[in-house]
């Protein structure tokens, strides 16, 4: 029997390949076994692939021609559209031909077409400050729609761009939105508001954090190091950022809450220009700015003080030590002891 393969196409554009670098740490099975699995092709990618020069030319050529089918375009980094519109920051080398013209033709083709990371999806990190190489998303320019593919852009499947977002993406959503699709799963209602998986948007990184007894008791780390919870000083977003990072870390062990570093919220757009310090948390008149999505900032603010006057000395203590100081007590259990016989 013929197993039908979906062929997949990975192009770089403006940004650090880091996205390419945390899909190697797929396991569980490893990434090419992943796709083979599922009955991917890869049919290039500028880091794992062999071809160069004229061979990828031709399969770009083939593609545009229509003579070669691409089911799945998966593009890493922004689309720098500078000097002026041209697109001439970024030729694609060896072709003399700018990236953003290639990606327009290959979305033109494409079965879907994926957004792998912030910079692809939002602009990301390129677009920080006076963005001199006019960087854009595919679909988005920071949170509106429009980027270089146009707000009205569908995909062959009848798709928007579907912004695997994430400052890395972890492996395991860029490898389930591939196979998802190719299996043609392709539904609009899988994406979010801003065009997310839902399979990793509809969770918060607050979910499964280890510091949440914390939360909880509003019992603050004051440092970075410190044990307790960091969104009160530190900045952390992990009540407003969408992602299971912390349901399933990065090679089942880590995630930036738990390597002590507060969420930055790397899913959302915009994310690279927070008009303050990353570690800082702005307030006004001493209450957070950023507070949870999905609580009224009265309800916070009155549950906040309840919860600082209940708080375990224990985890006033822990809160504000870099290890771990008072465990918790064992408590007696009541009743009777069985008796012997």
């Amino acid at each position: 029997m013929k197993v039908l393969m979906a062929n997949l196409l990975w192009l770089q554009s403006g940004g650090c390949g880091g996205c390419s670098m945390s899909l190697l740490g797929a396991e569980a099975p490893d990434l090419i076994t992943t796709l083979e699995s599922a009955g991917i092709n890869l049919l290039w990618h500028p880091s794992l692939s062999e071809q160069t020069g004229a061979e990828v030319r031709q399969l770009l050529d083939d593609i545009v021609e229509g003579r070669t089918e691409l089911d799945l375009l998966c593009i890493e980094g922004s689309m720098m559209r500078g000097p002026m519109g041209t697109g001439r920051f970024h030729l694609l080398g060896g072709t003399g031909i700018p990236m953003i013209h290639w990606v327009e033709q290959l979305a033109a083709k494409a079965r879907y077409t994926l957004a792998i990371g912030s910079c692809a999806a939002f602009g990301g990190i390129s677009t920080a400050g006076d963005n001199p190489t006019d960087a854009t998303g595919l679909q988005f320019e920071g949170e509106l729609r429009g980027g270089l593919l146009g707000s009205d852009y569908r995909s062959v499947g009848e798709l928007p761009v579907v912004n695997v977002s994430g400052c890395p993406v972890h492996p395991n959503w860029v490898t389930e939105s591939l196979i998802e699709l190719a299996l043609g799963e392709g539904d609009p209602e899988r994406l979010d508001a801003l065009a997310r998986p839902r399979l990793y948007a509809d969770q918060l990184v607050h979910h499964g954090c280890t510091r949440n007894e914390y939360y909880e008791y509003k019992a603050s780390a004051e440092a970075l190091g410190h044990q307790g919870c960091m969104m009160e000083h530190l900045g952390c977003l992990g009540t407003q950022a969408h992602g299971d990072c912390n349901t399933r870390p990065w090679n089942g062990e880590g995630s930036c809450t738990r390597g002590g570093y507060p969420c930055i919220n790397c899913t959302a757009p915009e994310f690279e220009e927070p008009r303050h310090r990353f570690t800082e948390t702005p307030k006004i008149a001493g209450i957070p700015v950023g507070l949870p999505t999905d609580m009224p900032k009265a309800w916070f603010v009155a549950l906040a003080s309840l919860s600082k006057a209940a708080t375990p000395e224990r985890l006033k203590e822990n809160a504000r030590s870099e290890q771990l100081i008072y465990p918790p007590s064992a408590k007696k259990t009541s009743g009777n002891k069985a008796s012997s016989k």
